[in-house]
């Protein structure tokens, strides 16, 4: 196992050290360097026989799974949900337990100076029905594995696009596991998650 492989596994935040300078930083840009956490929604459907999944664009016009940050009050599988419901309108099956977890690294902080380490824990969600998501400017698409793969690599770091494919083919692995027939009764922990419900706090 390499130092990320676990790094990733027992969620260990990457140490990152201050060099000294002259420029002032913002006590609260500092705090930001220790990271967060997120949860994504790999959302999928097969038809005839065929996997697609569903992903969104981000803010910066690149293609992803909808994902956010972990709430109050919610579990991740919750939170996951909502964030499939709200980014891309989706109702379905959210598997429990991540089946991935991948990091990222974002700019912030004033001027971007800052790289912040963000865990994702990535839920598979077998999608049921869509409705219109209730965030403008995602236009949700449904898109084949080699499609997927393709948005996933555009306009990131080769770091980056690897991380998210390797879920996507994760994905892919567990979900041809879990259409064999032999599967059909597996112990298989699921969340039905009612939107209702989740938003009115019930």
């Amino acid at each position: 196992m390499s130092v990320r492989d676990a790094r990733m596994q027992f969620g260990v935040r990457r140490i990152q050290v201050i060099q000294p300078s002259s420029e002032f930083v913002r006590l609260s840009d500092l705090r930001k360097r220790r990271g967060s956490e997120q949860v994504a929604a790999v959302c999928y459907r097969v038809r005839n026989g065929l996997i697609e999944f569903l992903l969104v664009r981000t803010r910066s016009g690149r293609w992803t799974f909808p994902k956010g940050s972990v709430m109050a009050g919610l579990t991740p599988a919750q939170a996951a949900a909502l964030e499939a419901y709200e980014e891309a309108g989706v109702h379905g099956r959210m598997e429990e337990e991540a089946f991935a977890r991948y990091l990222r690294t974002k700019r912030a902080g004033r001027r971007n100076r800052l790289d912040i380490d963000i865990a994702v824990s990535a839920h598979l969600c077998e999608v049921l029905r869509l409705e219109r998501p209730r965030e403008s400017k995602r236009d949700p698409r449904w898109l084949s594995i080699d499609k997927t793969r393709q948005r996933l690599r555009d306009e990131r770091s080769p770091e980056h696009a690897a991380e998210l494919v390797r879920v996507m083919d994760r994905a892919v692995f567990r979900i041809q596991r879990l259409h064999q027939p032999a599967r059909a009764l597996e112990n298989r922990k699921v969340v039905f998650i009612d939107m209702k419900k989740l938003k009115s706090g019930k």
